[in-house]
């Protein structure tokens, strides 16, 4: 595919480095978060301990975020992101090397590992606030439907290959635990390709004029609205991060690695191109009621799969939500970054990002518990549930504030 016919009219070359480095930076989070939960069973940790690795991954990015969200504004942008592409390299290093629980604890919350399979790294804060700036205000929501799109489906492509350890372990009659390691090392070595593709990005990217005196400043009210509200949304995404859907699934239907990984390859995929769907339903209704008219059903299906009595028709309540489940991501990030202004960008981006970090966080410690004690889906309902709420908390407090090209 012609990567410049790829992007919307109007894209920059900068657009198509940060789109690339987004691709990479997938592949990774794809594979680890299906491995993560196996690699920690495989070193003898135990369910309530495996959520509080995956805990410690998500406050360590929580907080991250929010530090480079807030200083990012003073700062050289290409800078920032080669500087947290070496994290990434330390982090995959980390996972490779250590086994014991404190060392694995303390590497995921100063890293950059995700386990929720989706993109809540501090990466993102920098790149959305800069992806406005390549295209025309009309394109917006167009380039970040492409942004998710390639993020979503190269991380269900990175999800099919976390069966490979598994093969490998079984033809190369090596310990499992070995060839998961590997899987750790190379998510450092696309650290290491996305460190190099950042050195293409343009000076246009830079903050033009003196930094302003504050992150935040005539939008502050609203950027704290959104964010409580996508903390609720957050908080039901806890239950479900990606490592303990497969953990469920191999507690309550026996499901294998190569499988899990299969499943939300497939997942993957029907969230990925949903995407672009989301872009032209978003030019009919607005972006307000593709979030939340795409995202309540979707919540609807994930807490009926917890009632599935087998795996197949689990699986396909899953793969039905995937398909409706990730429409809300490019219409949420494109609503934030065009109720704010280009300087707040950044911060908005960050305040409204670590929600998905940090709301996220506790509950994976509790859903490690109920289902080291149940292997009904206690979790699916909860996380479902809660996002529901949201959905129509959403609509009723936002829907009268448009974005310019709405108005």
């Amino acid at each position: 595919m012609n990567r410049l016919r790829f992007l919307p009219p109007g894209a920059t070359g900068d657009a198509v480095v940060l789109l690339e480095t987004r691709a990479l930076r997938a592949l990774g989070d794809g594979t680890v978060s299906v491995v993560l939960a196996a690699y920690l069973t495989a070193v003898g940790l135990s369910e309530v301990r495996i959520g509080m690795v995956v805990t410690a991954t998500l406050l360590g990015s929580a907080a991250l975020t929010l530090a480079v969200g807030l200083k990012a504004h003073a700062y050289p942008r290409r800078r920032l992101l080669q500087l947290v592409s070496l994290l990434m390299i330390g982090t995959g290093v980390g996972f490779a090397l250590f086994t014991g629980f404190w060392p694995l604890a303390l590497v995921g919350f100063i890293g950059t590992m995700n386990p929720s399979g989706g993109d809540v790294s501090v990466f993102l804060p920098t790149e959305q606030a800069l992806l406005p700036s390549t295209v025309p205000d009309e394109q917006r929501t167009a380039l970040f439907a492409r942004y998710s799109l390639l993020g979503t489906l190269v991380a269900a492509i990175g999800a099919a290959l976390a069966g490979v350890p598994e093969w490998l372990a079984r033809h190369l009659h090596v310990a499992g635990t070995t060839t998961l390691r590997w899987t750790f090392l190379f998510y450092a070595l696309l650290g290491a390709v996305v460190l190099t593709r950042y050195r293409h990005l343009t000076p246009a990217i830079e903050r033009k004029g003196d930094a302003p005196r504050s992150a935040l400043g005539e939008s502050k009210r609203t950027v704290y609205r959104l964010a409580a509200l996508f903390s609720l949304d957050a908080l039901g995404g806890g239950f479900v991060i990606t490592a303990l859907v497969v953990l469920w699934l191999q507690r309550r239907f026996g499901l294998s690695l190569a499988v899990s990984g299969a499943i939300f390859f497939w997942a993957g995929l029907l969230s990925a191109f949903s995407a672009l769907v989301a872009a032209r339903i978003a030019n009919r209704i607005g972006l307000v009621r593709t979030m939340v008219y795409t995202h309540l059903p979707a919540n609807g299906l994930l807490i009926l799969t917890a009632f599935m009595p087998n795996a197949w028709m689990a699986v396909t309540c899953l793969l039905c939500r995937s398909a409706l489940s990730q429409m809300d991501v490019p219409a949420r990030t494109s609503y934030v970054m065009a109720v704010v202004t280009p300087e707040e960008r950044p911060a908005a981006a960050s305040v409204t990002n670590v929600p998905r970090s940090l709301a996220s966080a506790l509950p994976a410690i509790a859903a490690g518990w109920m289902l080291g004690h149940s292997t009904f889906g206690w979790p699916l309902i909860i996380g479902g549930t809660l996002k529901a709420i949201y959905d129509l908390l959403l609509l009723v407090q936002f829907r009268e504030l448009r974005p310019p090209e709405e108005q």
